[in-house]
């Protein structure tokens, strides 16, 4: 099996505790009405890639501890992200995963996979994007309805800390001229962004 992929940053510190890597997967099933990343939602879309090619850049590439799945939908890819997970924790790297399910729905699923994901991860963050529950006061989530859940130890340092822990953006520039972003904004933080770039 291999892992349809939209993104990959070996490196980055706005999408998760600390310097991470980010996996953002391709093809999400749940379509929520104001997303900010739709054309992840196709299956076809992106690149395949092997699981355990994707482990060993992340091992190989700079330091970090640990990884972020984000999608699209990481649960509708959940068994070779968790073999990711496996492959990294085992490495003493911590993993971190964004559903637009429930945590409850997922473990009341008869569903193996979803299991073995939620087994690898350290810190959950869970609920569809709500547009009309736009909240970007706490760090990584975009409405009010989404919940963090510290599945493992490692992450409930941050449980009182979350009001110090700010959003922030990341702009990268390709050779090619191109200009990408991740993190979390509001609209209006990104026009002012590109309004001082031009």
């Amino acid at each position: 099996m291999t892992l349809r992929i939209h993104r990959f940053l070996p490196s980055t510190q706005v999408e998760g505790p600390g310097t991470r890597a980010m996996l953002q997967v391709q093809g999400c099933p749940i379509h929520c009405p104001g997303c900010a990343v739709p054309f992840t939602w196709p299956d076809h879309g992106g690149i395949s890639v092997e699981a355990e090619e994707l482990a060993e850049r992340v091992l190989r590439g700079p330091e970090v501890e640990g990884i972020t799945f984000l999608g699209g939908e990481p649960f509708a890819q959940a068994g070779e992200l968790a073999k990711i997970g496996r492959l990294l924790k085992r490495e003493g790297l911590s993993v971190m995963t964004f559903t637009g399910y429930l945590l409850e729905d997922l473990r009341d699923s008869d569903n193996q996979d979803y299991l073995d994901l939620l087994a690898v991860t350290d810190l959950l963050v869970d609920g569809p994007f709500k547009r009309e529950l736009l909240d970007t006061s706490r760090p990584w989530v975009g409405s009010s309805n989404q919940r963090y859940h510290f599945l493992t130890d490692r992450y409930t340092s941050l449980r009182e800390r979350f009001a110090d822990i700010p959003n922030r953006l990341e702009v990268r520039f390709a050779p090619d001229g191109r200009v990408t972003v991740n993190g979390l904004a509001e609209v209006s933080d990104l026009e002012a962004l590109f309004e001082d770039l031009l």
